[in-house]
């Protein structure tokens, strides 16, 4: 018993009185005692430190460098090993003409004018006989997607087989390009995609008529477009997300239709003759046949109305060579000039028109034009200057851009008016005749 007290009396001695703070010297002193405790069991000190990190799985591989040659040849073979493999699990062409058969087969009536439907019992069942690839499609989110206003809560057949079609058609796609990804990065660059587009060519019967002299301009032509809209902050590369995401490769490979109307061809950028018309421009642009465009060329651009402060912003911020362009910054302010209303192309102007550098318009950089209507079309934040975003929020961009670079743009928004009074008073006088 007393030596039991004995033992116990450190724990009523004065150092452990409840209430008595310790010194600061000690404090500092035990955190560093935990701090070295629990950094050596991270550093691995302690015992079964690493058990956890066994669990983990690399995450990380480093990408092969130049010199390592084997590697290199390693991961490419490794990556198109992969995409074939995912290439098989799509739906083939006789797995798509059987599920529009078993859809077909199972249709909900009644039909709702020449639309059959379907409901969810027998779309699970079509689920459970097309096999294995089509079980992704056949999903309560899928039919909830695709589900309206039917009054006995169906979906269109046709609606759910476009929709199968699409994802088909995006994941092949996505294969395809990512086969031109050397860098093997989701991403593509210009010297990628021209090999991509150039590959691509023999397929499209729309462009049969091409010689072969000329494709090294079509696929620059056809290229700029992607990176001039999908590529703002002018990196070199695009990625393979966004090219299947926007509407370019719909337009490219719409040109697989033998029977393409004339109208649609002229409107499609990728058609041959929208590829002849813009080089054929920029041929007959060029008067001393030397390959390049000088500001003075360049100012018969359109209806040559192009104003003389404009061009020379043209030259100072755009790619040039000796102080003139090549076709391929000529295809940058030709997508510009003919898209106004997008916001990539606003943005090329907008850094054309923001003298100063300042990322917004003021009273200086318009003053060439001595007009206070531009703040009134666009109404901005702040009174005093116009911003990008300004711009394009305005909805007023492509009209504004059109009045600041163009003297004829400027002349016919000066007479609307007049304009307007003229073709009224045109229509009154063919109504008599």
């Amino acid at each position: 018993m007393l030596e039991l007290q004995s033992e116990s009396r450190p724990w009523t001695g004065k150092k452990f009185f409840a209430g008595e703070k310790k010194s600061e010297q000690e404090l500092k002193d035990e955190e560093m005692d935990l701090f070295t405790k629990y950094y050596s069991e991270w550093k691995g000190g302690g015992k079964n430190a690493n058990e956890f990190y066994k669990t983990i799985p690399r995450f990380y591989y480093r990408l092969p460098a130049e010199d390592e040659v084997l590697l290199q040849k390693l991961r490419e073979e490794s990556r198109a090993v992969f995409l074939q493999r995912k290439s098989r699990e799509l739906l083939d062409n006789e797995e798509l003409q059987n599920l529009w058969f078993l859809l077909d087969k199972h249709q909900t009536p009644p039909m709702i004018g020449e639309e059959a439907m379907i409901n969810y019992e027998n779309f699970l069942k079509v689920g459970e006989k097309a096999g294995p690839k089509c079980k992704q499609f056949f999903t309560a989110k899928v039919f909830a997607k695709l589900l309206h206003t039917d009054s006995y809560g169906r979906i269109s057949i046709m609606q759910f087989f476009n929709y199968v079609m699409r994802k088909v058609w995006l994941h092949q796609t996505r294969i395809g390009l990512s086969l031109y990804d050397v860098a093997g990065q989701g991403y593509l660059r210009e010297s990628d995609l021209e090999n991509y587009i150039l590959e691509l060519i023999p397929t499209l019967p729309q462009l049969d008529g091409l010689e072969k002299s000329f494709y090294s301009f079509y696929v620059c032509t056809a290229v700029r477009k992607f990176f001039f809209f999908l590529d703002p902050l002018r990196t070199g590369k695009i990625k393979i997300q966004d090219i299947l995401a926007c509407s370019f490769l719909d337009d490219l490979l719409e040109l697989r239709d033998e029977e393409l109307s004339k109208e649609s061809q002229e409107t499609n950028w990728f058609s041959a003759p929208s590829a002849l018309r813009v080089y054929g421009q920029y041929l007959n642009l060029d008067k001393d046949h030397n390959g390049m465009l000088s500001k003075e060329e360049l100012s018969r651009y359109g209806t040559a109305t192009m104003t003389n402060v404009f061009l020379d912003r043209v030259f100072q911020e755009c790619l040039t060579y000796d102080g003139e362009m090549d076709y391929k910054t000529y295809l940058d302010f030709v997508l510009a000039l003919e898209n106004r209303k997008e916001p990539a192309a606003l943005q090329y102007i907008f850094k054309l028109l923001d003298i100063e550098n300042k990322g917004y318009l003021n009273v200086f950089s318009l003053n060439y034009f001595f007009r206070d209507e531009i703040f009134d079309m666009v109404k901005p934040k702040d009174p005093l200057k116009i911003s990008l975003q300004d711009l394009i929020n305005s909805n007023q961009g492509d009209t504004v851009t059109t009045i600041l670079i163009d003297l004829n743009g400027f002349w016919t928004y000066e007479n609307r008016e007049a304009l307007v009074a003229n073709d009224t008073e045109n229509s009154v006088d063919l109504d008599d005749t």
